[in-house]
């Protein structure tokens, strides 16, 4: 009975450590503030798209004035 009851001791202490071990851990961090900032750049581009589409519009216009200007 005595050598059950340490098995599940060591059972159960070694539960805790790999809980702490996976809690410290910190290799998957990066990929989470990835998605985050690109979550964050969709956000924005949704806030402020009348303002890009605009932006990029006037962009797009100059543009085809100037090679109307060079090839006239």
């Amino acid at each position: 009975m005595n050598n059950f009851k340490n098995k599940v001791k060591n059972l159960g202490g070694k539960a805790v450590k790999g809980i702490k071990n996976f809690w410290n851990d910190e290799s998957g961090m990066g990929t989470v503030e990835v998605i985050l900032i690109i979550v964050v750049l969709i956000g924005l581009v949704i806030v402020f798209k009348q303002q890009i589409s605009g932006i990029v519009e006037d962009v797009f216009k100059t543009i085809r004035e100037d090679t109307r200007a060079i090839t006239n």
